[in-house]
């Protein structure tokens, strides 16, 4: 393994860890554009995967009072997302994976453009299960697909009015089962060889301590200030993720 295959999983494990304790989602969108210099695809989503889901656990502490008091809400997020991954894995064999990162980050490009600047924040108040259930079963297919489970559903809650924590409780136990469900799912594809254990040697370290300081952020913030930054990280993610495919 030469320096250069080091330096890449740190700077990845510290992009996508602090992501991941900031906002509960974005490990992938920030960590994978580092990891793809130095791993093929299915090494590099397996190894961001298993991240994810470590440092999410850590989260997962923060809002657990968030979590209990409303689990139906976070239900009908998750239960469409289970069954999206299955879907989403078998899609690799059809799509072409960087073509469906490409119109994410336009998708996320777009939207926190437009919402990151306004003056007010968009405010979507009104009960809404059957676009709850679509967005969680979208978010399913794509990180089965491509290892981007948080990037539709963190567009859509970020104009919900809802607390941080309230948020975080959604966002970080879907992603953390969704991306569980994929891990196993490419350990019985065989993704965890030699060269990944080692990749994850360097990685669950570094992106754990990262995840440490983003949930630090994290508590620093008002509800407001939350929801206007999640949106700004959606155009960086879309502008890191389009950058990792042109360049």
């Amino acid at each position: 393994m030469s320096l250069e295959f080091y330096v890449y999983l740190a700077l990845g494990a510290i992009a996508g860890g602090f992501i991941n304790g900031f906002s509960g989602t974005g490990t992938a969108l920030f960590a994978l554009g580092f990891y793809l210099v130095v791993l093929d695809p299915v090494r590099a989503v397996a190894v961001v995967a298993f991240m994810s889901v470590l440092a999410g656990l850590q989260g997962l502490w923060l809002v657990r009072a968030e979590i209990l008091a409303q689990p139906r809400r976070l239900l009908r997020f998750l239960l469409p997302g289970l069954v999206g991954v299955p879907i989403g894995l078998s899609l690799l064999d059809v799509i072409d994976a960087g073509t469906l990162r490409i119109a994410i980050a336009a998708l996320l490009i777009l939207y926190g453009g437009y919402f990151g600047f306004r003056a007010a924040l968009p405010a979507f108040s009104r009960p809404t299960p059957w676009i709850d259930a679509s967005v969680g079963l979208i978010g399913g297919v794509l990180g089965g697909a491509a290892s981007v489970s948080g990037a539709i559903p963190a567009m859509w809650l970020s104009i919900r009015p809802w607390t941080k924590s309230e948020t975080r409780a959604v966002l970080q136990p879907y992603n953390v089962a969704i991306l569980s469900t994929t891990v196993c799912l490419l350990f019985f594809k065989g993704a965890y060889d030699k060269t990944s254990v080692s990749a994850l040697l360097i990685t669950i370290p570094t992106g754990l301590v990262a995840a440490q300081i983003g949930i630090f952020v994290f508590g620093k913030l008002s509800n407001t200030g939350f929801r206007r930054l999640l949106i700004i990280l959606t155009l960086l993610m879309g502008l890191g993720v389009m950058a990792s495919e042109v360049f």
